[in-house]
């Protein structure tokens, strides 16, 4: 094996990823992780756990971990890493991540990442030379990866938060996401295919008609998915007080949340649950990935509250499934969707989600006008394979 993957946090977005090369590189790599638990203690103590446990190997050529990691310190502890070309994938930027309460920063995570990103000058000339990094200001960007970081922030060899910006391998191929309408009248998918996947050209999706009732489109009340993780990040407490107030008007509406909880679970989801009631179609985490594409086939939008994005890998997905996305205009997401699917204050958010429930066929019937494409695993796999293949050089 020439790859050495290193997941300190192997859950989520970082496990999807990670899953992901080591599918496409199969025999050729070696797999080292840590479980998705307690992620500061992870941050402070991964290095010294790999050093003990990462098996030597003279085969090795490449290192990829994700900045949970400190680098600094594990190649400082494993010399015979230290000779690897390193490849360093940033979920997040932690000097800019959202503090949940007002008292000062633990700048330690952030300061992991910023030892372990350095780069001299002389390997970031042969990087641009070889693989095409460019410099942009004072980040780097390699060419032909659809970049998300702004000057000043960590994220130099890829996007991130998908928590990255790749899709999963059952991706590939996908075909432009398809209105509401198109995607309940298909016939429905075998339970060995998965939902979003296509194959011999046909669009495989759900019959819904059980599901649904017979109800048409417009009886039919609006369905909102949130699918993120169940952190103060996400900001959770703007989603549901969205969906309250639209509830005080008494508009009809459907609300499926979805996505990944850990031990500290904000009291908002538990306050929110209660007070939705009978409005809560689906609530937690779906560990099937068929159950949660088929979740999302089903909603009508797709909306992120985030307070720190850099991909956001969730509401792609979403987008692919048929759903109507609507984000903050910031951080990431005007990079990635049309102005249309913006917004800029909780206000703006509400009136939209206002006028979908009293005519949510304007929803189902719209086509989605971005671009997607670029973010699948068959756009995107060539320049992991290109990154990941270097030969050994001395000047690595």
């Amino acid at each position: 094996m020439s790859v050495l993957l290193i997941e300190a946090f192997y859950g989520g977005s970082h496990k999807q990823l990670m899953d992901l090369l080591q599918e496409e590189l199969q025999d050729d790599c070696v797999l080292c992780t840590l479980p998705a638990k307690k992620w500061h203690w992870k941050a402070r103590t991964a290095a010294l756990y790999f050093m003990q446990t990462v098996p030597t190997s003279t085969n090795y050529r490449v290192l990829f971990a994700s900045s949970v990691l400190n680098l600094a310190e594990l190649v400082a502890l494993r010399p015979d890493l230290g000779k690897l070309k390193k490849v360093l994938y940033f979920h997040e930027n932690q000097l800019a991540y959202p503090v949940q309460k007002c008292q000062e920063r633990d700048f330690q995570y952030g300061y992991n990442q910023v030892l372990s990103w350095f780069m001299p000058e002389h390997k970031l000339a042969h990087l641009e030379k070889v693989i095409g990094v460019k410099r942009n200001g004072d980040a780097y960007q390699l060419e032909g990866l659809p970049g998300r970081q702004k000057s000043g922030d960590l994220m130099k060899n890829s996007n991130a938060h998908g928590e990255s910006g790749l899709c999963t391998p059952q991706h590939e191929g996908l075909p432009s996401p398809l209105p509401a309408p198109e995607r309940l009248n298909k016939a429905e998918a075998s339970e060995s295919t998965n939902p979003c996947q296509e194959e011999d050209k046909q669009h495989l999706t759900f019959n819904l008609c059980n599901i649904m009732s017979g109800r048409d489109s417009q009886q039919r009340p609006l369905h909102v998915a949130w699918p993120h993780r169940w952190e103060h990040d996400k900001d959770p407490e703007t989603f549901f007080k969205v969906l309250l107030k639209l509830k005080e008007k008494d508009l009809p509406f459907h609300v499926s949340v979805l996505g990944e909880a850990f031990a500290e679970i904000p009291d908002i989801f538990s306050e929110a649950k209660k007070a939705l009631g009978s409005s809560v179609l689906h609530w937690g985490y779906l560990p099937s990935k068929d159950d949660y594409f088929q979740a999302l086939c089903m909603a009508d939008v797709v909306i992120s509250t985030a307070k720190h994005e850099f991909f956001g890998v969730a509401m792609v997905e979403a987008v692919y499934c048929g759903c109507y996305p609507l984000c903050p205009k910031a951080l990431v997401y005007p990079e990635i969707f049309p102005a249309e699917y913006l917004y800029s204050t909780p206000e703006q958010l509400f009136k939209r989600l206002q006028n979908f429930c009293k005519r949510p066929d304007i929803v189902r019937k719209h086509l989605y006008k971005g671009e997607t494409a670029g973010f699948s695993w068959a756009a995107l796999g060539g320049k992991f394979r290109s990154l990941l293949a270097a030969e050994p050089r001395e000047d690595l």
